[in-house]
């Protein structure tokens, strides 16, 4: 991994593990199995998830990443299965690690409305997740599940020459996508 993308991963986890110490909800109220799984379902095979497997093909295929599989249709339809792929390996990690740590990672928007404490909340939710009473914690989950799906998408199904470091770059570039739309979800989208 490049340096710079080792120097905004280290950060950005200092940051929400500051932030994850500082903070707690106070009206949190951890959802019960059946919405816990529907949630789970949802950002693996909903509509919202389509949305964004697609949309990472079409930048992907772009920006011709990987040039090996080009700037075709092909390519596109390429791109669209391993991203399908990885979205299933990271949102079942994601869940199945919830699941057994008693975790939550969903995203909540901030309860406070200012700036900084929504732009914190927002990156913070990147690498945090919530105990049963609500207190923010590292979100190994979310991590985890992230590296993970890049990681076996490099070494399983991309061309050859690609292994787990290309991975590990991806999973980095995917956890900082995964903030910007959570800055999306906190400024923009009312839900």
């Amino acid at each position: 991994m490049k340096k710079p993308l080792l120097l905004a991963l280290t950060i950005s986890l200092l940051a929400a593990s500051a932030f994850a110490q500082s903070t707690s909800s106070s009206t949190y109220v951890r959802p019960d199995a059946e919405k816990r799984f529907k949630r789970f379902v949802d950002s693996t095979v909903g509509p919202f998830a389509w949305v964004g497997i697609a949309a990472g093909a079409g930048f992907s295929t772009a920006a011709n990443n990987p040039e090996e599989w080009g700037r075709t249709g092909e390519g596109f339809a390429r791109r669209l299965g391993s991203n399908i792929g990885k979205n299933v390996i990271r949102n079942t990690t994601i869940y199945a690690m919830d699941e057994a740590l008693k975790l939550d990672s969903h995203y909540y928007r901030s309860e406070k409305r200012d700036v900084g404490s929504r732009l914190g909340n927002a990156i913070a939710s990147t690498f945090t997740a919530r105990t049963k009473s609500g207190k923010r914690t590292i979100g190994a989950p979310r991590i985890v599940g992230t590296y993970v799906a890049n990681v076996v998408a490099a070494e399983a199904w991309y061309p050859p020459g690609y292994n787990w470091k290309d991975g590990m770059k991806s999973g980095t570039i995917s956890l900082g996508v995964n903030s910007m739309f959570n800055i999306f979800r906190e400024f923009v989208l009312k839900k």
